[in-house]
């Protein structure tokens, strides 16, 4: 244990590393059930994705505890996930077997990526701004989805949206769980989010809201219906519009990662050298490439490091032992898997509007007092809901800023490779948006 993960020089003990994997397993559990629910919108198969989901997790977070030795999570991640189901294959039409191509696609262009420390570069040169915002966009919007699927929001053909039925019970529930679980992260207790869903999916179960499962406990659930497709499915990866998937998931991943171990260093004085940098980020990187092409082997979308793994972190976890038993507390449990039958969208509405919150936190770092970068990091903001797809609010973002900066005078502080992504997303808008509506003439 000591030369694996030199324990001793973190000034931590076996003992406080396994209660602070414990502490960041029941902070993110949450993933178990709300990744099968979003892409299950898609039409594929939840038992599968709830397998896939954990073993996702297992792959991510023992990989992360080895190579970086860091006290990191890695598991599927939300934003992703929405982006497959609602803008992939709800708004473009294209179903999940193709979809999930595109992802096993970019894995490996991803893991190539890595290999050659291209990421790294490109990651250097988007702007901090625009980085944050992608990740308050992305939390805007996931917060808008579970507005939606807990019934505090619903279409109106007047005014687009409007607030739900109180008379329906259901969405009752959805506010019952949002309040608890409010209180529980405002009284910083960890896990609050698990809690939260447990005692919301209790009221329902009580009041007869959600039927009673008929067991808790079953063998691990079959992966077949999503395990390797979009292996299979390679070659329907043809069409300029797929491919332009493919660049939007790579392009959403390739910073995911690395802004939240960024943020977790700053918790974390041992993840970083004399010079303020992580020691062994490639080593980090590698880890998330690699779970990355699992995932979309297993049937899941790309994976992230956790945020959630502030709270282990909060508690004493320093190494990779904390991370390793995160997997193993995955590994544990796909034996419940009959407990997704009580996990309904109300119950997890108030967990993707709580981690929106959480997400959209991120905003206070903009700096919103220079309009040449406060328009585009506004515009990325807004466009994820309002256009209810994630990659036009990437592309407006991307193609305001360099526009903006040049008639502000900065041209200097953009990065050549800025350039590069403006003409990326121009391809990318005419791909999505243009050329089918011409085909279709």
């Amino acid at each position: 244990m000591e030369r694996l993960f030199h324990l001793e020089e973190a000034q931590t003990n076996v003992k406080r590393e396994i209660l602070a994997g414990l502490t960041t397993f029941v902070s993110m559990a949450y993933i178990l059930f709300v990744n099968p629910q979003v892409l299950g919108d898609s039409g594929m198969n939840k038992g599968s994705l709830f397998t896939a989901t954990a073993l996702t997790a297992v792959v991510g977070s023992v990989l992360m505890g080895i190579l970086a030795n860091y006290p990191i999570a890695i598991a599927p991640g939300l934003g992703d996930n929405a982006f497959f189901s609602y803008s992939v294959v709800i708004a473009m039409g294209i179903p999940w077997q193709t979809a999930m191509a595109g992802v096993f696609v970019a894995s490996l262009i991803f893991l190539v990526l890595s290999l050659m420390k291209i990421r790294e570069v490109v990651i250097n040169a988007i702007p901090k701004d625009l980085k944050l915002a992608v990740a308050a966009g992305l939390g805007i919007f996931i917060a808008f989805v579970g507005l939606q699927g807990g019934g505090l929001i619903t279409a109106s053909k007047s005014s687009l949206v409007a607030i739900g039925s109180f008379a329906n019970p259901t969405t009752w529930l959805t506010i019952t769980g949002l309040l608890v679980t409010a209180i529980l992260m405002a009284r910083k207790i960890p896990g609050a989010i698990f809690i939260g869903m447990v005692f919301t999916t209790i009221v329902g179960l009580v009041t007869k809201l959600i039927p009673a499962p008929s067991h808790i406990v079953s063998a691990i659930p079959s992966l077949k219906p999503t395990f390797g497709v979009g292996v299979a499915h390679i070659g329907d990866i043809r069409e300029p519009q797929l491919w332009a998937v493919v660049i939007i998931f790579l392009l959403v991943a390739f910073f995911d990662t690395a802004g939240t171990l960024i943020g977790l260093a700053e918790q974390v004085d041992i993840m970083q050298d004399k010079d303020g940098k992580m020691p062994r980020i490639g080593h980090a990187l590698m880890a998330d490439s690699i779970s990355m092409v699992s995932g979309a082997v297993f049937g899941t979308t790309p994976p992230t490091a956790y945020v959630e793994s502030s709270a282990g972190i909060a508690v004493g976890g320093r190494t990779g032992l904390t991370s390793i038993t995160v997997g193993v507390l995955f590994a544990l449990s796909m034996f419940f898997s009959p407990l997704l039958t009580v996990v309904t969208s109300n119950v997890t509405a108030p967990v993707l509007i709580i981690v929106g919150t959480l997400m959209a936190q991120s905003m206070k770092g903009i700096q919103w007092d220079r309009f040449e970068i406060a328009l585009p990091a506004f515009l990325t903001i807004v466009g994820m809901p309002l256009t209810y797809n994630i990659s036009y609010g990437i592309a407006f973002g991307f193609l305001v800023y360099p526009i903006t900066m040049l008639a502000a005078g900065k041209r200097k502080e953009i990065n050549p490779i800025m350039y590069g992504l403006f003409v990326v997303f121009v391809i990318l808008l005419y791909i999505i948006n243009i050329l089918p509506k011409a085909s279709l003439a």
